[in-house]
């Protein structure tokens, strides 16, 4: 029988495989470009706010699992392949942590560590990872994709 602890892990897996996928062959310089003059909007910013995100220091604790230090954030990097590499190292944190979970203990609240989301489940929490893996990982793609247009041959 499949629990909802394992569509969780599988749906996790599923849009990071499409992100990997949809990453493969970046370039330094699509990376690097800046379509307007923010650093919001660009695959860099992305990539760091990714990286941030699946490291971040709650996401043990509110899946009630023990406070493990995820260490410093990694420094900005210095080029595509870095930056995927650090994408990879955070989306495995991220994976042994939801691994380390269960069917009982996602249904449970997050509780006061979680402050004024302690009245939500681990499950919710989860659930709000993954949509924000897919928010940015989308616009990832989209970045690729503008970049390809005329212009940049």
């Amino acid at each position: 029988m499949h629990s909802s602890h394992d569509d969780l892990i599988e749906l996790f897996e599923y849009v990071w495989q499409r992100f990997t996928d949809r990453m493969a062959g970046l370039s330094d310089a699509e990376w690097r470009w800046e379509p307007i003059a923010d650093d919001r909007v660009t695959l860099r910013w992305r990539f760091r706010h990714i990286t941030e995100i699946l490291r971040a220091e709650r996401n043990g604790p509110w899946l009630g699992l023990a406070a493990e230090p995820t260490g410093e954030q990694p420094d900005p990097a210095d080029s595509a392949a870095e930056a995927l590499s650090d994408l990879n190292a955070a989306f495995g944190q991220w994976r042994v942590l939801l691994a380390e979970t269960t069917e009982e203990s996602l249904s449970e609240f997050i509780g006061p560590v979680g402050g004024h989301y302690g009245e939500a489940t681990r499950r919710a929490f989860a659930l709000h990872i993954v949509d924000e893996l897919v928010h940015h990982t989308a616009e990832a793609a989209l970045l690729r994709d503008l970049y390809a247009g005329p212009g940049h041959e």
